[in-house]
């Protein structure tokens, strides 16, 4: 099979849901995925339809009592199985041309383009996103694939490296084995399939275990990747805990590597786990994580705040704040500190808070009854720790959906636990700065190092912050969310992890291993 030839990689396009037909489009989706819910997903490994008995019962958000999905959960003796079966498909899968998953990878691009509105619609009802959202998060995960298809015919064959006199010196490289990938909630789709295919095309064998709060998603693209011609033995998406299934598929001998995208505490414990040596194993386990921020916008005394303010309240409510990249600290110069706080009460309080599947909605629900407790904790700790300004308390009656009003949260010391510790919701603590040097020292005043962004007009500040502002995704008067493949490859320092920057160029060699061959020429 030749490789494929292909085009210069653009991001795929948006849909315009104020355009009529597609509009209608949508709306036929979500009552083609609701006339689905309650179905039941069993499990399969290689091959094998597996019914388990124990069962996982995914929810919509924005109405709780109706059930999404039905899903056989996986034990232990299952989960193992599925790394041997995967360790057992590795050779043959790892011997498959690159062109040729390059090819399916493409068609998994096809498809999930094909069936954009289905998707969308599934992450309305299941994720709780809004139609913007979802369709930003379907459309990031066209473009993994279309991004990586390229970066792995680029990486495919032998690299340049100096030839010695006398030598055909080559520099390739190889798939790394078993690998495990541990998705989100908040991107079930997006990074779900950015992780996984990255994993695929580059020729390893791989684990999915989706996020108990959106599994639904994971087992419709487990259909796709099946359609666009990934053989049955490639891959296996099981549906479990993580303290039962995920535990044994990090820990096992026959892992090779685990990418992980999530909270910043099951981050650290993959870390360790992945770290001890088990009997049998023969490497050095490799670990991707991405593991969270508590992400700050600067806005400086010479800021337009027009702007600022529209960043700062897309980049904290957008998606109800459960965005790792999330606006949830604004350190504002007391030039401008009361104007700007004035401004963003005033157009936060005009937001509507709704059930997702209701495009005039601007905010749905947080993802479950757990992150609303946590949540409104929060803002009870955050309301003696500063100055309520707007929002504070659970939108809905218990039970009526997951719905928090955005929140904002004035005066706020940087010793307070509301702006040093990630919340994953929509609440904002607002700081005042003395300059431009005290506000710089604030937005580093964190464990995390994910995202920033700095509103100014001055160039000596914007200089001063792409030396000193430590994050992995920095912006310039715009907001802080909305990494976009290809242009601004994603990934934080610190206990953000490990700097994977996905859709880069630097992140499918994370999945494979440099072999050097040096051959003697007479």
């Amino acid at each position: 099979m030749a490789a494929p030839t292909l085009t210069e990689f653009r991001n795929e396009p948006y849909t315009d849901f104020s355009v009529p037909a597609n509009r209608a489009a949508m709306q036929a989706a979500l009552a083609k995925v609701r006339s689905e819910f309650g179905s039941i997903y069993r499990l399969r490994i290689d091959g094998e339809w597996i019914p388990t008995g124990d069962k996982l019962v995914s929810v919509n958000p924005s109405n709780p009592k109706e059930v999404v999905g039905i899903h056989h959960k996986a034990t232990p003796e299952l989960a193992a199985r599925a790394v041997e079966s995967a360790y057992a498909a590795f050779p043959a899968w790892s011997h498959t041309p690159a062109r040729e998953r390059v090819s399916m990878l493409l068609d998994v691009a096809r498809i999930l383009r094909a069936r954009k509105y289905e998707f969308d619609a599934w992450l309305v009802y299941e994720a709780g996103k809004t139609w913007p959202e979802a369709e930003a998060d379907v459309s990031e995960a066209i473009d993994f694939c279309e991004y990586y298809s390229r970066e792995m015919l680029r990486l495919d064959g032998p690299q340049k490296v100096s030839q010695l006199p006398g030598e055909k010196d080559e520099l390739v490289y190889i798939p790394l084995g078993v690998g495990v990938v541990i998705p989100p909630w908040n991107f079930p789709l997006a990074i779900l399939t950015g992780m996984t295919v990255a994993s695929l095309v580059t020729g390893n064998t791989t684990i999915v275990k989706p996020s108990s709060e959106t599994p639904t998603i994971a087992a419709k693209f487990g259909e796709v990747l099946l359609e666009a011609g990934f053989p049955e033995s490639s891959f296996t998406v099981l549906a479990g805990s993580g303290a039962s299934v995920g535990d044994v598929l990090v820990q096992h001998p026959k892992t090779r590597f685990i990418a992980f995208t999530g909270s910043r505490d099951v981050g650290l414990r993959i870390n360790e786990l992945a770290a001890k040596h088990q009997p049998g194993q023969i490497w050095i386990k490799r670990v991707i994580a991405e593991m969270g921020g508590k992400d700050a916008i600067i806005v400086d005394g010479d800021a337009d705040l027009d702007k600022a303010v529209d960043g700062v309240l897309a980049s904290a409510f957008g998606y109800q704040g459960q965005k790792c990249s999330a606006c949830s600290r604004a350190v504002v110069d007391a030039k401008v500190y009361n104007q700007f706080l004035d401004m963003l009460a005033a157009k936060t309080k005009n937001l509507k808070v709704g059930p997702s599947e209701d495009p005039a909605n601007y905010m749905g629900p947080v993802i479950s009854e757990g992150a609303l407790k946590s949540i409104l904790q929060y803002i009870e700790t955050g309301k003696k720790e500063g100055r309520l300004v707007a929002g504070g308390g659970a939108a809905q009656a218990p039970g009526a959906g997951y719905f928090v009003p955005p929140t904002i949260i004035a005066d706020v010391d940087a010793k307070a636990k509301i702006f040093q510790e990630e919340i994953f919701g929509p609440v904002l603590a607002v700081t005042k700065a003395n300059d431009f040097e005290h506000a710089l020292e604030l937005a580093n005043d964190s464990q995390y190092g994910l995202t920033g962004a700095v509103f100014s007009n001055d160039p000596a500040h914007l200089a001063e912050a792409r030396e000193r502002f430590h994050v992995g995704n920095l912006y310039f008067n715009r907001k802080c969310t909305g990494a976009m493949v290809g242009a601004h490859p994603f990934g934080g320092f610190n206990m953000s992890g490990t700097d994977s920057k996905a859709g880069g160029p630097d992140y499918l060699l994370l999945f494979l291993q440099a072999k050097s061959v040096a051959a003697k020429v007479e």
